[in-house]
């Protein structure tokens, strides 16, 4: 059952996240400030100045599969090297490629045997991991290792891995990302969702409010967007036990049963429908937006001409700093949001209840 008095309640909102999750998931800013200066301090600059042959993002369990979905929208279908996703390094991969990865278990011992196997063949490896375990042993060998310099709970570790792979696509040419304009808004977006904010001025805490007691269709307008409703579907899963639909809008529109009743739980043709019959069949649309371009808005019209009602969730017009920045911000209010709706619902934090599984 939703408590949503909890939400305009700090200090009994603060005394159920026993575990300081609101608080940890507030020092992204500080994540990525902390992680760009670790990759400095470690020489990412010349370890990473010649392109590669191919780009392999590895995207473990956690966080790195929303994270390797948004830098390859971020490099787009005109980046001028192949770009890879898998849950494990490639056999092929050698001296003349680059692998990203990032990972929350340090025992993960099939991502260390890769490692140190494409390692040893000079592939450039950088890794975001716990400074101890297997994963490490092998990176300290071979790779370059971000540790964390800014603890969080597991499955808070977007903005340090995220942060991580932009220094070095940046140091390879292939990303022009000011990654202090990313922490910066971060803080900005911490202070915003701030838990001392009354929820008709926190976007996390609206956000929260509008996906309770609905299945949220997390649609993205573009390719940016919709990496960034992977991970928001992630977050609200792993906090606060809601199940997501995540597509670009294109795509959902092919949906047909479910788009249909999106129409209908746009359009208030159900404003007076008892909510506690069918409850399972209510949803909430959101259509996410990063992108401005012509195709982004082509999309948009296409999308309201049929889902009028729908929720739009992008940035505001006066952030800048480019996408990167717009889609980060995005994630730390997915994240924020799911928090607030775990405590409000009894899913994670308090004497009794049960935290996230890991």
């Amino acid at each position: 059952m939703l408590d949503d008095s909890l939400l305009d309640d700090p200090s009994r909102l603060l005394d159920a996240d026993t575990g300081g999750l609101l608080r940890a998931a507030a020092r992204a800013g500080a994540q990525v400030r902390a992680t760009a200066e670790a990759a400095h301090e470690l020489g990412v600059e010349r370890f990473f100045s010649d392109r590669p042959r191919a780009l392999v993002l590895v995207a473990t369990p956690g966080v790195g599969p929303a994270v390797a979905a948004l830098v390859t929208a971020l490099l787009g279908p005109r980046c001028p090297v192949p770009v890879v996703v898998s849950d494990d390094v490639p056999a092929w991969v050698g001296a003349l490629d680059v692998v990203l990865a990032h990972t929350e278990d340090p025992g993960d011992v099939r991502l260390a045997e890769s490692v140190d196997r494409v390692a040893r063949r000079g592939a450039r490896v950088l890794l975001t991991a716990e400074p101890e375990g297997p994963v490490a042993a092998a990176a300290a060998r071979h790779a370059l290792l971000v540790p964390p310099r800014v603890p969080v709970p597991r499955g808070l570790g977007f903005a340090r891995a995220f942060s991580a792979w932009l220094v070095a696509l940046k140091a390879l040419g292939l990303l022009d990302v000011d990654v202090q304009a990313v922490a910066d808004e971060l803080d900005r977006e911490a202070e915003r969702c701030h838990p001392q904010h009354e929820s008709f001025v926190n976007p996390a805490k609206t956000l929260a409010l509008r996906v309770a007691d609905r299945t949220p269709l997390l649609w993205g307008l573009d390719d940016l967007a919709t990496a960034v409703a992977t991970h928001g579907a992630g977050m609200l899963a792993a906090h606060a036990g809601v199940v997501s639909d995540v597509a670009g809008y294109p795509q959902a529109s092919t949906r047909s049963a479910l788009h249909r009743r999106a129409v209908g739980g746009t359009s208030g043709a159900d404003i007076f429908a008892d909510p506690d019959e069918e409850r399972d069949g209510l949803v909430r649309v959101l259509l996410l937006a990063v992108r401005r371009d012509a195709q982004a808005e082509f999309t948009r019209r296409v999308a309201m001409e049929t889902l009028s009602g729908a929720d739009v969730l992008e940035p505001a017009e006066e952030v800048g700093g480019g996408e990167a920045v717009c889609a980060a911000l995005l994630a730390l209010r997915f994240e924020l949001a799911a928090l607030y709706l775990g405590l409000a619902a009894g899913t994670l934090g308090g004497p009794g209840l049960y935290a996230p599984a890991v």
